[in-house]
């Protein structure tokens, strides 16, 4: 092992929200899609004797996944922000929405143990296109907890 190497204690993933322009608005048991691709396009060329050879990888466009969040489901979904930020996306009856104009900005933040935030995803032009709640169970003793989709136009960690 090389002196030096691990300078700072590492992220821990247990301490994170989602803020939306700019505040907090749920807790979250966990999070998947904070990913990041840069899309590849090969450049083929013949080579001597006309053996098909790939030259270069070139970068193409950036790709990103949508967010799945999970959190503990809101004791009242109408007080709930996210709940009200869906049904706005969505519609109620007959009453269009403009769902362009409902595309956020926001960010999944991350907290030391000492609450100080140690890394900061933010997301850009995002909507919440579902919502699922656990399937139910009698015999479960289990908080029950919700699934929710953030479908985002672009992802950056800037922390």
């Amino acid at each position: 092992m090389v002196d030096g190497l691990f300078t700072n204690d590492p992220i821990v993933a247990q301490n994170f929200f989602l803020e939306i322009d700019g505040e907090v608005i749920s807790t979250l048991i966990s999070v998947a899609g904070l990913d990041i691709e840069v899309s590849v396009s090969r450049s083929k060329q013949s080579g001597s004797g006309g053996v098909l050879q790939e030259v270069k990888g070139l970068g193409s466009a950036t790709q990103t996944s949508d967010l799945q969040l999970s959190r503990v489901a809101p004791l009242d979904s109408t007080s709930d922000k996210l709940w009200t930020w869906f049904n706005e996306i969505r519609g109620t009856g007959l009453v269009a929405t403009d769902r362009a104009g409902q595309r956020k900005n926001g960010s999944i933040v991350l907290y030391d143990t000492a609450r100080n935030e140690v890394a900061r995803f933010n997301f850009f032009n995002s909507w919440p296109s579902k919502i699922s709640t656990d399937q139910l169970n009698v015999e479960s003793t289990d908080v029950v907890k919700e699934s929710i989709t953030l479908v985002i136009e672009r992802l950056e960690r800037v922390k």
